[in-house]
């Protein structure tokens, strides 16, 4: 350089912020939606205000998405981990005695108890999706209410030697999955009575085995009553239900 020449200074420059990875901007944008979605509801929530309390440009959740029902479809799925099919995949297995499907089935269904706020979150989303039904709902009474409920059955049929379902078969299913469903619908009043119950991984880990003790109980019970069963009762018990039309035309 010329001795004459200026020395020109070059202010420098501010270091850039990092780029959000892929992964970290549609797990933020999926826990934001998860919250927005349960606070206000599907209708009542834009995408463009998704993406601003997430940090991230609007066309990321046509990006990792689809759409606006692809982003909300995933809130139901996501954060509460795994996936019912291969739960009900799992705990049908033949060879597995019914305390080893009931531990697995309640182990699973409670696991997600771990996450804390979220999963307050989750079960929020579910209640106003209740109160104010969209297409998702239909979804989630197929996937995770009714295919759970007809593998429960099966394996009670299984267990119990019977050919088909009856009506206290589907009560018993009910009763047995209402078990780990009261964890989600009471965990304010549990908290507030109990909080020890549910404070702690360990503590969440002695409720899927209390509650496994619990059913096995409850099949116990209902093997007896059966048992106890006249052979016109249990032939009574187990006959298809009538159709409303053939009841009528019984009717003189």
């Amino acid at each position: 350089m010329n001795a004459r020449d200026p020395i020109i200074s070059t202010p420098p420059r501010a270091p850039r912020a990092p780029r959000a990875d892929g992964a970290e901007a549609r797990h933020r944008l999926l826990h934001t939606a998860l919250r927005l979605f349960a606070q206000k509801g599907f209708a009542k929530t834009s995408t463009r205000e998704i993406a601003r309390e997430a940090g991230v440009n609007i066309s990321a959740i046509s990006y990792y998405f689809s759409d606006k029902n692809g982003l909300y479809g995933a809130c139901f799925t996501e954060p509460m981990g795994g996936d019912s099919d291969d739960l009900v995949a799992i705990f049908s297995t033949p060879d597995l005695t019914l305390e080893e499907a009931l531990r697995i089935c309640f182990t699973s269904v409670i696991e997600p108890l771990k996450q804390g706020e979220i999963v307050r979150q989750c079960i929020q989303l579910h209640m106003r999706e209740m109160l104010e039904p969209t297409s998702q709902w239909a979804k989630e009474i197929e996937r995770d209410i009714k295919g759970p409920h007809r593998a429960i059955v099966e394996l009670l049929c299984r267990h119990l030697k019977l050919e088909r379902a009856d009506d206290d078969i589907h009560r018993l299913t009910f009763a047995i999955t209402g078990l780990s469903m009261q964890l989600y619908v009471n965990q304010d009043f549990i908290e507030a009575v109990r909080p020890s119950l549910l404070r702690t991984p360990r503590s969440i880990d002695t409720w899927a085995n209390r509650l496994t003790v619990y059913a096995l109980a409850l099949v116990q019970a209902e093997a007896a009553r059966r048992q106890a069963l006249t052979a016109d009762e249990k032939a009574a018990a187990t006959a298809p239900a009538a159709s409303p039309a053939r009841a009528a035309r019984k009717k003189p």
